[in-house]
């Protein structure tokens, strides 16, 4: 029993890291997927958020969006949005981590590609200047790989091979009964 509990207790301290890098971003949902913009402002009020709201209501930009697959994240006094609907504390936390922007009360802008990377950032007062049009043209901007990148896809299931003709059996048989398990191995005491 003792080395049962020894092993397990190594294999919990080479593991438990491992399972602690990955901290469950939202982002990693949009791999492949959308390209996720960021906008991280200290407060509702700020002239950056305001500036892209306004332009994120208007009818021709919501076509744009819809065309290049921009998902809106919004991180607004440390409570977090996506797409207008309400993030969770974990969640809002995890993207802030994935995007290691470390402390800053400077309102952030942030393109993400469909690969995972940073295609666009701005911070500060340069910020103040981003509009839609930048983003856009920035995506519109990138390689035709990224452009066309989209999420991996399962493999179709391999389709059972048909029974050759004249085979005996194969017309009007019953299928065979299922193998019982195995029975599982004894476990010596220790």
């Amino acid at each position: 029993m003792l080395i049962r509990s020894l092993t397990l207790t190594t294999l919990l301290a080479f593991a438990g890291p491992l399972f602690a890098a990955d901290d469950g971003s939202p982002l990693d949902m949009d791999k492949g997927r959308a390209r996720p913009l960021i906008v991280i402002a200290p407060s509702t009020a700020d002239p950056v958020w305001v500036g892209l709201k306004k332009s994120l209501g208007d009818p021709a930009n919501k076509e744009g969006i819809a065309q290049r697959n921009i998902r809106v994240y919004s991180v607004l006094n440390m409570f977090g949005q996506l797409d207008g609907k309400d993030l969770g504390q974990q969640d809002t936390m995890a993207l802030i981590r994935s995007l290691k922007l470390g402390a800053g009360a400077l309102p952030k802008v942030i393109l993400v590609g469909k690969d995972g990377e940073k295609k666009f950032e701005s911070s500060g007062d340069e910020s103040k200047s981003v509009d839609l049009k930048k983003i856009f043209d920035t995506i519109d901007a990138l390689p035709a790989t990224e452009k066309e990148a989209a999420a991996p896809t399962v493999a179709a299931p391999v389709e059972a091979a048909e029974p050759v003709k004249g085979a005996k059996g194969a017309k009007g048989a019953k299928p065979g009964k299922p193998a019982k398990p195995a029975k599982p191995p004894e476990m010596p005491d220790d």
